[in-house]
């Protein structure tokens, strides 16, 4: 059965209007409340089940969505790649047929594979959550993230929102574009060459090399975590050298006048992305993302589940 915005599973933002995100966030606001309760506890899904199908590592996502569940009062399972028969070599179908044969009434999918969340859904007759795909999306971090800005800066529309490193394999990245654009703020991306995506002026975004430029126009930076591993891919010579030119250095942050909100998806890669003095000035809105993840998960999972609020 769709949820109250008539959509049965979450996949993708790009499948949400700008009154849907809105409904959603605002829905998260009545959520956060619960969380400041001495029983942090509503009935909206009670008798529900939810799965957390993560075939790849996770804390922050998976220990998110668990909370929101248990906070609406929905059963939860968890499975992982080493928990499940996946790791014997069965199949995502067959392992998503055996989920749903035990009563489940929403997958949570968090994979390697981009598209997974989108094929479960042709196996299966439950809602279907998508949790990060391959280099896709990860629409529930986009969603957290508005919410966040939305809650410190008072609104979205107009909004300059400067997204900085590795963009080409970055979900959140992409979700936050297709977010910001259809809530009207503007985004400028931040990045080498090497570390943008193909056809990068489709995506309805400025481009910058500099992030100097960036600090003095917008009013968010958005910090992507650079991934080690692209450092042996010839992606840009050296850490000290990412650092130099797109990390957010103490020198950076003393010269600025009007200092954006710093956010971060986490987790920090604190003296590269990031000056370990800075991440710990800004920590107080990365953790607030955090506790964000919680409501806005809790109002993903009562809309897609169509639950009653209580």
């Amino acid at each position: 059965m769709p949820g109250a915005n008539g959509h049965k599973h979450l996949l993708s933002i790009s499948e949400l209007d700008s009154e849907e995100i809105y409904k959603l966030l605002d829905s998260a606001r009545s959520f956060a409340e619960v969380s400041n309760r001495p029983v942090k506890k509503v009935p909206a899904l009670r008798g529900r089940t939810i799965v957390n199908l993560f075939l790849e590592p996770s804390t922050r996502t998976r220990m998110s969505f668990e909370v929101a569940a248990k906070r609406l009062s929905a059963d939860v399972m968890n499975f992982a790649t080493s928990d499940s028969s996946l790791s014997k070599g069965e199949s995502l179908k067959d392992t998503g047929k055996t989920i749903v044969a035990m009563g489940v009434d929403a997958v949570v999918i968090r994979c390697k594979s981009a598209g997974a969340p989108h094929l479960l859904t042709g196996w299966v007759d439950c809602s279907v959550i998508n949790a990060g795909d391959g280099m896709h999306e990860h629409p529930t971090q986009a969603l957290l993230d508005l919410f966040t800005m939305r809650e410190r800066l008072g609104g979205l529309e107009g909004l300059n929102v400067a997204i900085v490193g590795d963009i080409d394999h970055s979900r959140v990245a992409r979700s936050n574009i297709h977010a910001l654009n259809k809530v009207g703020a503007k985004v400028m991306l931040v990045a080498p060459r090497s570390l943008l995506p193909e056809r990068v002026e489709e995506m309805g975004a400025r481009v910058t090399g500099s992030l100097d430029e960036a600090l003095d126009w917008c009013d968010v930076l958005y910090l992507l975590r650079i991934q080690m591993e692209r450092v042996n891919q010839s992606r840009f010579p050296s850490l000290r050298e990412y650092t130099l030119q797109y990390g957010l250095t103490q020198t950076r942050w003393n010269r600025l006048k009007r200092k954006p909100l710093v956010m971060h998806p986490g987790p920090m890669n604190r003296g590269v992305e990031i000056a370990s003095g800075v991440a710990d000035e800004v920590e107080s809105v990365i953790t607030g993302q955090v506790s964000a993840g919680v409501a806005v998960r809790m109002a993903v999972l009562y809309d897609v589940l169509g639950g009653s609020h209580g």
